[in-house]
């Protein structure tokens, strides 16, 4: 399959995506960390939440839109930063930032990405965020933001959940190196040194919006706003760092609660259909990332391959909205939601019941 329209599922992607892909960029790309166990229960946090639906409104008019930073989109989705981008499609980071531009909603690029933050901005002029691993000392931190200023990003986000790098076992087996892990060890020690007191001088010298990614409790969270944090991003890194943790959707609610308006929530964590999307909107997300789905797209058809994603995601979240009996986020509230048994066992692939039967 190369042409994009010729895609007419999500889980049409994944096929497509091991079938193109190497077996090592393959197990990079939907692995996790030691057992997968935290990975699982990112789907099975989303499959354990049932839909309410009311019925006999008016839902004629559907509009997924939100705004963000300043920015309308189309859809509340950021395409989350993914450090090997360049290890499965040709361009790296540029592709996912055209492709956001193309269809109305944000790229964060990875600061491991390839080609790298000035390389990105010049790819498009369309608002996109950039987020950074610290490997460096203060000086370094600062020149990435003002560079980052310089190039017109519209926010800024630290990755905080990688003070050590995790096992991802899938990787181990063959003994296979993504291109950013190769340069990730360098500089490590800053990660680990990076507290509070940086976030908190970072704050007080730079106007930018930050985020800080990789918050996984409500004390953390608070923690954030009494810093003056604009976006807590809800992330257990897609399963690939602690292993044995919470399930995304299950931690978003208590996030919300302890944030309670002062900050914006974006959260990710197994989104692969637009129910997904539709669930954690309900839970209180402002913005949902999507890392692996945006990984098996861009494998599949690379720039037209996410453009296509983007807008299937679209038509889910629509009709899923419909189908619920709204036609805007704010009609949606915890009524609409109720906790059920996931129908299957869940992992990464899941949400794709069809590829255990060959289609």
């Amino acid at each position: 399959m190369s042409k994009s329209a010729d895609f007419l599922t999500m889980q049409e992607f994944a096929k497509a995506a091991k079938d193109r892909l190497s077996v090592e960029t393959w197990d990079y790309l939907i692995g996790g960390a030691y057992t997968e166990t935290t990975l699982k229960r990112n789907r099975q946090s989303l499959d354990n939440l049932a839909f309410r639906p009311r019925v006999l409104n008016d839902v004629e008019h559907v509009d997924a839109s939100t705004e963000l930073f300043g920015h309308k989109l189309r859809l509340p989705v950021i395409m989350a930063p993914i450090g090997s981008v360049q290890d499965f499609v040709d361009g790296g980071g540029a592709v996912p930032t055209r492709a956001a531009a193309r269809f109305g909603c944000y790229h964060m690029l990875s600061s491991v990405c390839k080609p790298f933050l000035e390389g990105v901005a010049e790819a498009v002029d369309y608002p996109k965020i950039y987020q950074l691993y610290v490997r460096g000392d203060a000086a370094w931190v600062d020149d990435h933001i003002d560079r980052a200023i310089a190039a017109g990003y519209v926010a800024f986000c630290f990755t905080v959940d990688l003070d050590y790098y995790s096992k991802r076992e899938r990787d181990i087996a063959k003994r296979y190196l993504s291109t950013s892990r190769k340069t990730q060890a360098v500089g490590e020690e800053w990660q680990k040194r990076f507290s509070w007191a940086d976030i908190k001088r970072i704050r007080a010298k730079y106007d930018i919006p930050l985020i800080i990614k990789g918050i996984a409790t409500a004390e953390d969270a608070k923690i954030c706003v009494e810093h003056g944090i604009d976006a807590v991003y809800v992330s257990n890194h897609g399963g690939r760092q602690l292993d044995h943790g919470r399930g995304g959707a299950e931690v978003l609610p208590e996030i919300v609660k302890a944030v309670n308006g002062r900050a914006k929530i974006i959260f990710d964590g197994g989104i692969m259909r637009g129910a997904d999307l539709v669930k954690a909107m309900i839970l209180g997300a402002d913005c949902v990332g999507i890392g692996r789905l945006q990984g098996l797209a861009a494998g599949a058809a690379g720039e037209d391959g996410l453009v296509r994603m983007l807008e299937l995601l679209e038509e889910e979240t629509i009709a899923a909205l419909g189908m619920l009996g709204v036609e805007r986020w704010q009609q949606l509230d915890a009524s609409y939601l109720h906790a059920a048994p996931e129908t299957a066992p869940p992992h990464v692939l899941s949400a794709f019941p069809l590829l255990d039967e060959g289609y």
